[in-house]
């Protein structure tokens, strides 16, 4: 496995905690080493809940790794069933305690035999999924669980609800945004008069997941959680789902049209165009902000969008067809969606860059000089090393992408929070102007470095003093032409006097 200290997708067994204790009254016990057993203080330190069912890890100790597991964790199982009295206890293995081969489903099926709860193994290879990938499997591997547990049991229901009615898939704990987005998503719902049956797996009951084919249709906003999971319902019971990113005026529309569609299949007799034309026009305001002189100031700007697919690709269309913002380039780091996220941008900027590695993608914004980056938290580093504005647009996330304040990015509500959050990510012209005649921000003597890991460049106070004489706008590039010159010459330390050297070369 590759190790790096920026990941920008966890290890799969992180992706099934999300879920199992997305769910209520579900317990996950993680078969792992100490070290592996972090979900709990990170989600105590984001997540802002005042309860919430911790994860339990039967510890991988050198006794385990002498003799083996045995009865320690059906013990672990047994022992937790007796105390929390959960309606369902997933089993998961971590990278390293999936070295010892152990027959884990066999544990398993014993614990099950003494358990009064259901008792599951999560079904994920942990050398070949990310934590994204292992969510949504583990999601699909619960769902199909419950549906043949009624299906046994002759307790599965036939019948549809008497009002249109959805399923919204994918909203988890840990998620960008998505406790905000999920209200955002009932509201819509509700003015459209569709009902909500569940929304999965949120807060959700497991003893419901049968109910979830009497809905009309699913809808699934993120394509990284629930797609697997709905497109086992379409194969199960012909329910249809909807996959339209309601993120931005135009994919709004475009989702609403489409669930238009679904449900007038189905004997409703609905029209939306109203509705949607009354919410674009007074409720959202990124189209009349669109049209706007402040809206202009931004035309022809260049930015670099890159985050999960679901967001990365909403956001670049946002930027190029709402806001007529210059994405030069448009990039994800969940490889395994590549062909859709292509599909999806490649009309809508330069370039595009598929990659998990955070070192190549601070390498293309510093090649680039974007007026703004739109990212994740790592991208927003990479922006504060080169001076470049960023707004926080996807996983992975920090605190503060957990606001308490409501800030859905789904629905027309959320077109006008993106409106917000892409205006004042730009470093706008009287701000630049203005710092440049008082002379910029005080600022402590720093030694600044390149990007690049392999960066060993330094720079001397008056070095770095001449290099903030230069206008902002050229300042990256000056910074970065100088970097080259130093760096092919071997020079280590970068002073006034290589300044002008470099200068002069690039002149010449």
């Amino acid at each position: 496995m590759k190790l790096a200290y920026w990941m920008y997708a966890g290890p799969a067994h992180i992706g099934t905690l999300r879920v199992a204790s997305s769910f209520k009254n579900v317990h996950a016990i993680m078969h792992a080493p100490i070290g592996d057993d972090y979900f709990n203080v990170m989600r105590s330190m984001l997540e802002r809940e005042r309860d919430f069912t911790p994860v339990t890890t039967s510890v991988v100790d050198r006794n385990v790794l002498a003799r083996g597991s045995q009865e320690k964790v059906v013990d672990n199982i047994t022992r937790k069933d007796a105390e929390e009295h959960p309606d369902l206890i997933v089993l998961t293995p971590t990278c390293t305690s999936s070295i010892l081969q152990e027959d884990l489903q066999n544990f398993v099926e014993r614990a099950q035999i003494e358990s009064k709860g259901d008792v599951m193994l999560a079904d994920v290879n942990h050398y070949r999924v990310n934590e994204l990938q292992a969510a949504d499997r583990t999601l699909h591997q619960i769902v199909q669980f419950y549906i043949e547990k009624a299906r046994r049991k002759g307790d599965l229901p036939t019948d549809k609800t008497t009002k249109p009615s959805v399923n919204i898939f994918g909203i988890s704990t840990l998620g960008f945004h998505n406790n905000h987005d999920c209200t955002e998503l009932k509201r819509l719902m509700a003015a459209l008069g569709i009902e909500v049956n569940e929304v999965i797996p949120e807060g959700a009951s497991v003893h419901n997941i049968k109910n979830l084919s009497r809905a009309w249709f699913n809808l699934v906003p993120y394509r990284e959680l629930g797609l697997m999971s709905v497109q086992y319902l379409e194969q199960e019971f012909g329910q249809p789902y909807v996959d339209v990113t309601p993120m931005g005026v135009v994919e709004t529309a475009r989702c609403i049209r489409k669930i238009q569609s679904v449900i007038n299949a189905q004997g409703a007799n609905v029209d939306y165009e109203a509705y949607i034309n009354e919410q674009t026009l007074y409720v959202s305001q990124a189209a009349w902000f669109s049209r706007s002189i402040d809206c202009q100031n931004l035309t022809g700007k260049k930015a670099v969008v890159y985050g999960d697919s679901t967001h990365a690709a909403a956001i670049t269309k946002v930027l190029s067809r709402e806001m007529g913002i210059h994405v030069v380039l448009a990039g994800t780091f969940c490889k395994y969606d590549e062909e859709w996220f292509r599909e999806q941008v490649s009309e809508y900027c330069d370039e595009v860059l598929i990659t998990d590695d955070h070192g190549a993608v601070g390498d293309a914004i510093a090649r680039i000089e974007p007026s703004a980056i739109f990212g994740t938290q790592m991208e927003r580093h990479v922006g504060k090393r080169l001076d470049i504005p960023c707004g926080v647009i996807s996983a992975p996330i920090h605190v503060q992408n957990f606001p308490i304040g409501y800030k859905p990015f789904v629905g027309y509500e959320g077109t006008n929070q993106l409106v917000d959050l892409i205006y004042n990510s730009f470093t706008l012209g009287m701000e630049d102007h203005l710092l440049e005649i008082f002379g910029g921000h005080d600022t402590k003597d720093v030694i600044t470095k390149g990007i690049s890991a392999d960066s060993d460049l330094a720079w001397s106070k008056d070095g770095q003093a001449e290099l903030n004489k230069i206008p902002g706008f050229v300042r990256g590039k000056v910074k970065r032409n100088t970097e080259k010159f130093a760096r092919d010459r071997n020079i280590e330390v970068i002073t006034a006097e290589v300044l002008y050297a470099a200068k002069e070369a690039v002149g010449a």
